[in-house]
């Protein structure tokens, strides 16, 4: 074994390079960075090859001053932190001082630099070699340009391992993407092999912001998304989430930062997943931009070399702060037209952007205002479907599982918010029947007019056409006063004859002693027996037929992991949904005008009625525009 010897710097460059630069896109991340945390208000990137033969970065910020040129180039040189306190309360995106001599170690770099209080601009520049390097005058505006070029030439082992031009690109396309969505307030222009991709402005508006969104995720992001603005406990959630109609087959539209900085962290995605749970179709991911804003000392960045990870100090504050505000903009997703729009309030909406990005519609999907409690009762539950025992008592107050009672019923006594004003009222069958579309007193889905094969609703709107599917309409309106009656209700729990005793770690059976109110929340008792063992004794009746101990197993590691757990939760929630489809209206089930019409009424105040509980979407609209087109009229 050879003696213990000093690296040399080359080496030691080389080395920290493997954990800051990993291919073109990593360096223009870092440079942009400090561009960024230099109060640069625009960036022109201009790249060759992929990044691979040049990557040339132009900004307007403050610039460096001849002296700090040189230091610039050298390990753990930074501007950013000079203190412990500064680390503990990091308000910028770069801190460790790395990323330029890790980039000069395996690349031909050059700097030009003009400091805002200096009349000359400078230059050094370094070809991954130890040596000295030399301070040159140059002409430059206010700002610094960097040039790496030959990224790797000095590493042909890195080099190798480099993608095709399109991948690389495709890679570093995206850093810039990220970017350019973390500071709305800065320019971003963008060239590939001299074809320009990117030219966005610096705004200073939610329309510019988002035309922003538009032009780098599509128009379609933006047509389906909510807005949202909340504070609560230090902490404020801004940003645009997707309708659960709008979800993807992978988690390719998923945006978060934390104080303008993109990451990607485990609880964020657990929270978000949580929020979206009820109204997104298997296998489908939500989409999303969000931005987190919290004291700087409460999140520690400083956890992962690519700075993609943070940690919480607080965790599971942040995620039930995002959960309960994500879950709630969704669950006031809702039809109703845009003539009362303004006076639901609140920061909660439909993208402003719609408006010019295709034509004005009447119906929107806000929030809608309504005094009144849900109409009649939930209906009935099929007499083949399969229930636990018990679960009878649980939801006496709303269901009757021993036929099948419409949840239409004839329309009477049915409570119906005018869009107008607001009041409640009890609805006229005869009157929804006579009532002219263009009357200022037509609810947002409209009366109905007609069934389809006895699987649609076609209901007149005061904008056009709605199409409901009346069983995934039902299916959620069962199933949302379902929950509403097993959760207003006290759970009701079973003692088990054979208490089931299972063996855990230590660690784990000590969640289990300090998370025992999680477990009695749903009608669990799960006690801990010993070092490394726990007992159930009671389990609730609706999830008396479950397997209790992978049940109680998988909590438990969800409590480990994430700090809170939902499992619970969402078991109860599965049968219940499961017992809402079972139990709701049928295909070929002919409804009269006056059903029709009392679905469509149920549907306007039931929280996420736009979907049911499978993630399908309720009911369509086609305005009147879009019957125009299909019928070239006008033309």
């Amino acid at each position: 074994m050879q003696r213990i010897h000093l690296l040399s710097p080359r080496l030691a460059n080389q080395i920290a390079a493997g954990e800051v630069v990993e291919r073109p896109a990593s360096v223009v991340k870092e440079l942009l960075e400090n561009s960024l945390d230099a109060g640069s208000t625009q960036l022109d990137i201009e790249v060759e090859q992929g990044g691979v033969r040049q990557i040339k970065i132009r900004d307007n910020g403050y610039g460096i001053a001849k002296g700090d040129l040189a230091l610039a180039l050298c390990r753990h040189a930074t501007s950013k932190i000079l203190t412990l306190d500064d680390l503990e309360s990091v308000r910028t995106l770069g801190f460790r001082g790395e990323a330029l001599a890790s980039i000069s170690s395996v690349s031909r770099l050059l700097l030009t630099s003009k400091f805002n209080k200096s009349d000359e601009a400078w230059r050094v520049e370094a070809e991954g070699k130890d040596m000295a390097t030399a301070v040159k005058p140059a002409s430059h505006l206010p700002g610094t340009t960097i040039e790496v070029r030959d990224l790797f030439f000095n590493t042909p082992a890195r080099r190798k391992f480099l993608r095709t031009e399109k991948t690389e690109f495709s890679h570093l396309e995206e850093v810039v993407k990220r970017l350019a969505l973390s500071r709305y307030d800065v320019g971003f222009r963008l060239s590939h092999n001299g074809k320009q991709i990117y030219d966005l402005r610096a705004v200073a508006n939610q329309m510019s912001a988002e035309h922003r969104l538009a032009s780098l995720l599509g128009k379609k992001f933006i047509e389906n998304a909510l807005t949202l603005d909340v504070e609560a406990a230090g902490l404020r959630l801004w940003g645009w989430i997707g309708l659960p109609t709008f979800s993807r087959s992978q988690a390719d539209l998923q945006y978060f930062f934390v104080n303008g900085r993109v990451v990607k962290d485990k609880l964020v995605a657990h929270a978000v997943r949580q929020a979206y749970r009820d109204v997104l179709y298997n296998g489908r991911h939500p989409t999303f931009v969000l931005y987190l804003e919290l004291d700087p000392a409460t999140v520690d960045v400083n956890v992962h070399p690519t700075k993609h990870e943070v940690r919480f100090r607080d965790g599971r504050l942040v995620h039930d702060f995002l959960f309960s505000k994500i879950h709630r903009v969704l669950a006031d997703v809702r039809p109703q037209s845009q003539d009362t729009a303004d006076l639901t309030g609140g920061d909660i909406g439909v993208s402003s952007l719609k408006d010019e990005i295709k034509e004005q519609s009447n119906l929107s999907l806000r929030p809608v205002v309504s005094s009144g409690s849900f109409a009649n009762g939930v209906g009935g539950y099929s007499k083949g479907a399969v229930r636990p025992e018990g679960i009878q008592e649980q939801l006496s107050a709303v269901a009757d599982f021993s036929r099948f009672a419409s949840i239409v019923g004839d329309g009477g006594g049915r409570e119906y918010v005018n869009p107008d004003t607001g009041e409640v009222s009890q609805a006229d069958a005869t009157k929804w029947q006579v009532q002219e579309s263009t009357s200022s007193t037509v609810p947002p889905l409209g009366f109905a007019v007609a069934q389809l094969h006895g699987v649609y609703i076609l209901s007149e709107s005061a904008s056009g056409l709605i199409v409901v599917d009346m069983h995934a309409a039902h299916e959620r309106i069962l199933y949302e006063r379902m929950k509403n009656a097993f959760y207003q209700k006290t759970i009701v729990s079973q003692p088990l004859l054979v208490p089931i005793n299972i063996s855990v770690s230590q660690s784990e059976a000590d969640i289990v002693e300090g998370e025992g109110g999680t477990f009695r929340r749903f009608g669990f008792v799960v006690e801990r027996t010993g070092l490394e063992s726990v007992m159930v004794r009671e389990v609730p009746v609706v999830l008396i037929e479950s397997n209790v101990e992978s049940l109680v197993r998988d909590v438990i590691s969800d409590l480990n992991e994430n700090g809170g757990s939902d499992l619970l939760e969402a078991r109860a929630n599965e049968l219940m949904a499961s017992m809402a489809c079972h139990g709701s209206i049928r295909a070929n089930r002919k409804l009269t005008i006056t059903e029709m019409n009392s679905l469509l009424r149920d549907m306007e105040i039931t929280e996420r009625s736009g979907q049911c509980n499978h993630g399908r979407p309720t009911w369509t609209q086609l305005s009147m525009s879009d019957l125009d087109k299909l019928f070239l009229r006008g033309r």
